[in-house]
C-alpha cells in the first residue's frame, strides 16, 4: 500500500482551509477508502498543536473553533488509526541522532530533519509538505516530496503512476 508522510503544515491543511487543502483533503479520503496510508511522526501533533494554539491566540480562531479543530483532528486520526491506514512513529533515540546529520547536512532547522528522518523511518513512499525548503531539502536526499500548495498537478501524477505501477 502507498505510504505518504505528513508533515505538520500538511496536517494543519486538513482543518484549516488554506493552499493545499485540496491536495490534503484527497489524502484523507483516498486513506479512509483504505487506498493508502498516512504515516506521521508524533512530532507532528506537538508542532500542530502549536499552530492551532497560535491561531487561537491572535484571534483566528475562536474558543469553539479551536475545541471543533482539537475535536476534528482527534476524531478523524482516532478513525483513521482504527481503519489501519494511519501510522504515528515514535521519536527514537536512533531518529533524533540521524536527523542531527541532515540539520548538518541540508542546512535546516531540527523540526525539519526529524520530519525527514521520520518519513525513512515510516520508509513513506513520499513526503507532502507546504514548506518549501523541507521539500527541496527531501528531494536532495533522494526522498519522493511535493509542495501540497505548489504541487498539485504534480501529485496527483505520482499517484496515478503509483496506481497504475505493476505490484
Amino acid at each position: 500500500m502507498l505510504r505518504l508522510y505528513l508533515d505538520s503544515s500538511t496536517i494543519v491543511k486538513r482543518y484549516i482551509t488554506e493552499p493545499g487543502t485540496r491536495t490534503t483533503d484527497s489524502v484523507f479520503d483516498k486513506a479512509e477508502a483504505g487506498e493508502l496510508a498516512i504515516t506521521l511522526s508524533i512530532w507532528n501533533l506537538g508542532e500542530v498543536f502549536g499552530v492551532l494554539d497560535e491561531r487561537r491566540r491572535r484571534g483566528w480562531l475562536s474558543e469553539d473553533e479551536f475545541a471543533r479543530t482539537l475535536r476534528a483532528l482527534s476524531n478523524e486520526l482516532i478513525k483513521l488509526k482504527r481503519l489501519r491506514v494511519l501510522e504515528v512513529a515514535p521519536i527514537h533515540t536512533s531518529i533524533l541522532t540521524e536527523a542531527w546529520s541532515v540539520i548538518l547536512s541540508q542546512h535546516i532547522y531540527e523540526a525539519d530533519a526529524i520530519q525527514i528522518t521520520s518519513c525513512r523511518y515510516t520508509q513513506s513512499d513520499a513526503l507532502l509538505s507546504s514548506d518549501e525548503n523541507l521539500v527541496e531539502a527531501s528531494r536532495r536526499l533522494g526522498l519522493e516530496a511535493y509542495d501540497t500548495a505548489k504541487e498539485e498537478q504534480e501529485f496527483r501524477e505520482f499517484l496515478e503512476s503509483k496506481r497504475t505501477a505493476p505490484p
